[in-house]
C-alpha cells in the first residue's frame, strides 16, 4: 500500500445516466474547477493532497474504490459541482454511488462532500447515506483544511461548517466563514492543473464552431465567485451562505485580481490551449474586472476562443470590440423568457427597460456569438407564453441557443416554493438533469410537467432543424457545424414522464 495522503478530491463521474447518449460525443467533459481550487487551498497549507477525475478518466464507481484504495487517503472528498451551477444536483447520483463503494472496499477513509446540492440540504444527504461519514455546509474551504488539522475524531465540534455523525445523530456545526475577496490568491490561489489530466478535456460542440469544430484541448476557469443578482430560479450562491439557512445575504460576489487571473492564459496559451469556458455566473459586469482581463490577454497578443456569460442589461456596446479582441467569440444571455410578466415573477432584473433584440444585434455586429438560454415552465408559463419565447427564439435566431425546463434546483428560492405548494420534485438525483431519462421539471400555475417538458424537447428539436438557424451556421462556420449539429438531432432523448403519459 502506498504512503497515505490526507485527501483526495474526486470528481465524480454518472455521463451516461445524466445525459443519455449525448455523453458519448456531445455533452462537455470540463475540468473540475472547485477540486482543482480545493486542492490547491490543501497543499498550501501543507497537507498532501491529489484528485481523482474520474468524469474524464471515465471510470465506474468498483474503478473508483480501487483507486482510492491504491492511493490511500485520510479522507476521499467527494466534490459535487458541475458544468453549471445547478448541476450539483445531478451529479449526485454518480457521487453517492462511488462514495458507497468506497466505502464499501475502504472502511477506513473517511467521505466526505462538498458541493451545492450538500450545501443546500446537509441533513438530507446524511440522512439518506449512512455511508457520508461527514459534509461541508457551505464552499468548505476552511472547513476542510480545519478538519484536516484533527485526527477526524476529536474535536470535530469546533471545526465550522461541518456536518458529521455522533453517538448516532447527525451533528450540524455553524457555519463556516468563506473565503474573503482579499484572501483569494493565497487560500484559493488557483486550479491545479498538473494534477488534471489536461488531453482528456472537451468543450461543447457549439463552442468549437470559431475553432474549426474541434473541441479538444480545452479548460476552464473561474474569474470571479458568486453573483450579485437573486434570480429565484437559482441556487449558485448557496454556497455563499454563512448562516444556518439561505438568505439574501448570500448573494456575494468576489473576484480575482486580473493580474492574478492572467497565469491562467499565459499556462493555457503555452500548452496551446484554445478553448476556454470562463464559468464565472456572469463574468461581464464589472467593468474594471473583466474589461482588465481582456486587456491583459490583447496586450500578449494571445489566440483564444473563449465564452463567457453576461447579462442582457450588463452588457454593454462600449465593451463589446475590447471583448471581441481578447477572444471573447461567444456571449451566453440569459434571456429564460420572452414575457415580461413570467421574467419578472421570478425577479430576473430589469429587462423591461432594455430592448433584448437591439442587445443581441449589437454583440453579433461586433462579430460576437450568442448563445441565448430560455427556460419553459417557469411558475407563470402558460402554453401561449411558452410559444412567445420560442417565436423569440426562433426569430432572433442566434448562433445558439439552450432550451430548459424550469427544476426547483435544492438552495434556490424556487425550491422552497415547490416544497411549500407541494409541487412533485423529483424522486432521484439525475431527476434534476435537463437531459435525463427521469427528467422531473416542475408544473405551472397552468400546465403540467408533462406538457412542459414535452414542449421543451419539441422546442429544441424545431430550433436545431431550422433551415434559417442550419443556413446560419453553415454561412459562418461551415458544412461541418452543420453536419454535427444535424448528427445531434439524431439522438432522441427518452422521457420516463412523457412515456408514462402515452401509455396511460
Amino acid at each position: 500500500m502506498s504512503n497515505q495522503i490526507d485527501i483526495l478530491f474526486i470528481h465524480p463521474n454518472a455521463a451516461k445516466k445524466i445525459y443519455q447518449d449525448l455523453s458519448k460525443k456531445f455533452s462537455s467533459i470540463e475540468p473540475p474547477i472547485w477540486a482543482g481550487m480545493l486542492t490547491s487551498h490543501c497543499l498550501h497549507h501543507g497537507f498532501a493532497a491529489e484528485i481523482l477525475d474520474t468524469d474524464a478518466e471515465n471510470m465506474d464507481a468498483e474503478e473508483t474504490a480501487e483507486a482510492v484504495k491504491r492511493m490511500n487517503p485520510r479522507v476521499a472528498c467527494f466534490v459535487v459541482y458541475g458544468q453549471q451551477p445547478s448541476a450539483s444536483s445531478q451529479n449526485m447520483t454518480g457521487a453517492v454511488s462511488m462514495a458507497e463503494a468506497v466505502k464499501n472496499l475502504c472502511p477506513q477513509v473517511t467521505v466526505l462532500f462538498v458541493g451545492g446540492h450538500v450545501s443546500a440540504l446537509p441533513q438530507e444527504v446524511m440522512d439518506r447515506h449512512s455511508f457520508i461519514d461527514m459534509v461541508c455546509q457551505n464552499e468548505g474551504v476552511y472547513t476542510i483544511s480545519n478538519l484536516l488539522k484533527t485526527n477526524l475524531v476529536d474535536k470535530l465540534d469546533q471545526v465550522k461548517g461541518l456536518g458529521f455523525r455522533q453517538d448516532g445523530q447527525i451533528v450540524l456545526n455553524a457555519p463556516s466563514p468563506i473565503v474573503a475577496k482579499q484572501d483569494l490568491p493565497t487560500e484559493l490561489s488557483g486550479v491545479c492543473w498538473d494534477k488534471l489530466p489536461m488531453n482528456k478535456y472537451r468543450t461543447s460542440l457549439w463552442h468549437a464552431y470559431p475553432n474549426n469544430s474541434e473541441q479538444q484541448p480545452f479548460a476552464a476557469i473561474y474569474t470571479s465567485l458568486g453573483c450579485p443578482m437573486r434570480c429565484t430560479f437559482c441556487m449558485i450562491n448557496i454556497i455563499n451562505r454563512q448562516e444556518n439557512e439561505y438568505s439574501d445575504g448570500s448573494a456575494v460576489f468576489r473576484y480575482w485580481d486580473p493580474e492574478h487571473i492572467i497565469r491562467d492564459f499565459d499556462y493555457f496559451a503555452d500548452r496551446g490551449i484554445k478553448n476556454i469556458k470562463i464559468a464565472d455566473e456572469l463574468f461581464v459586469l464589472n467593468q474594471n474586472h473583466f474589461m482588465k482581463i481582456c486587456q491583459l490577454i490583447i496586450e500578449r497578443g494571445y489566440d483564444f476562443n473563449i465564452w463567457a456569460y453576461s447579462r442582457i442589461d450588463t452588457v454593454k456596446e462600449k465593451y463589446l470590440e475590447t471583448l471581441k479582441k481578447a477572444g471573447v467569440n461567444w456571449l451566453a444571455l440569459g434571456i429564460e423568457s420572452g414575457n415580461t410578466r413570467v421574467r419578472k415573477d421570478v425577479t430576473k432584473g430589469r429587462f423591461e427597460d432594455v430592448d433584448i433584440r437591439d442587445i443581441v444585434q449589437k454583440i453579433r455586429d461586433h462579430d460576437i456569438n450568442v448563445i441565448a438560454n430560455y427556460i419553459f415552465g417557469l411558475p407563470e408559463d402558460d402554453m401561449e407564453s411558452m410559444q412567445g419565447t420560442l417565436d423569440l427564439a426562433m426569430e432572433m435566431n442566434t448562433e445558439e441557443a439552450n432550451f430548459y425546463s424550469a427544476m426547483a434546483y435544492p438552495g434556490s428560492p424556487l425550491y422552497g416554493q415547490a416544497k411549500k405548494e407541494g409541487w412533485q420534485l423529483p424522486e432521484t438525483y439525475s431527476g434534476y438533469s435537463q437531459h435525463s431519462y427521469d427528467q422531473q421539471p416542475l408544473p405551472t400555475k397552468y400546465l403540467t410537467a408533462e406538457q412542459v417538458l414535452a414542449f421543451r424537447d419539441q422546442a429544441w428539436m424545431k430550433y436545431h432543424t431550422d433551415p434559417a438557424f442550419l443556413d446560419l451556421i453553415r454561412k459562418k462556420f461551415g458544412q461541418v457545424a452543420v453536419d454535427r449539429t444535424l448528427e445531434s438531432t439524431e439522438i432522441k432523448l427518452k422521457r420516463k414522464i412523457l412515456e408514462e403519459t402515452a401509455i396511460s
